[in-house]
């Protein structure tokens, strides 16, 4: 009885314990893989819910601007289409797009009714050196360069 016991305890070790340890290690070298991970720790907003959200902190900042570097995901539900930008200050670029200055083919589809959801993942959570890798990680993650908005591969690729 104590065989089994301890036959349980040692497969219950290694598939609680040592199986996630090892996805996690390889997704940390797979870029690909570890934008998947942040993308899916990341908040999903609507358009008008990151609009209201950014009022909300232009108002609290009394006119001073927050440095926020990293990407945003914007995902067109109705067409399965990605778009994968980066930022210095990543709100304001995200606004952009759904202003008219942005990328037209995201703004065209916006303006014409199709449903958006909004992912930002910030440079310094990301493991990743610089906003260009993380933005060609991304890109390609999310095939947004072949099958999506991105007409490059990402700033530095062509």
């Amino acid at each position: 009885m104590s065989e089994y016991r301890a036959l349980f305890l040692g497969v219950l070790l290694i598939s609680v314990v040592i199986l996630p340890l090892f996805f996690i290690r390889r997704a940390r070298r797979d870029p690909k893989r570890r934008v998947m991970y942040l993308s899916r720790d990341s908040v999903e907003l609507s358009p008008d819910r990151f609009f209201e959200l950014r009022e909300g902190i232009r108002q609290k900042q009394s006119g001073e601007k927050k440095r926020f570097e990293g990407i945003y995901i914007l995902y067109n539900k109705t067409k399965n289409l990605y778009y994968v930008g980066q930022g210095v200050q990543v709100p304001d670029r995200v606004n952009s797009h759904f202003t008219g200055k942005g990328n037209g083919d995201v703004y065209a589809d916006y303006k014409y009714g199709d449903k958006f959801t909004i992912r930002l993942i910030p440079l310094y959570k990301s493991g990743f050196p610089t906003l260009n890798a993380l933005e060609r990680a991304a890109i390609e993650a999310f095939d947004a360069f072949a099958s999506g908005y991105n007409k490059t591969r990402g700033n530095g690729a062509a």
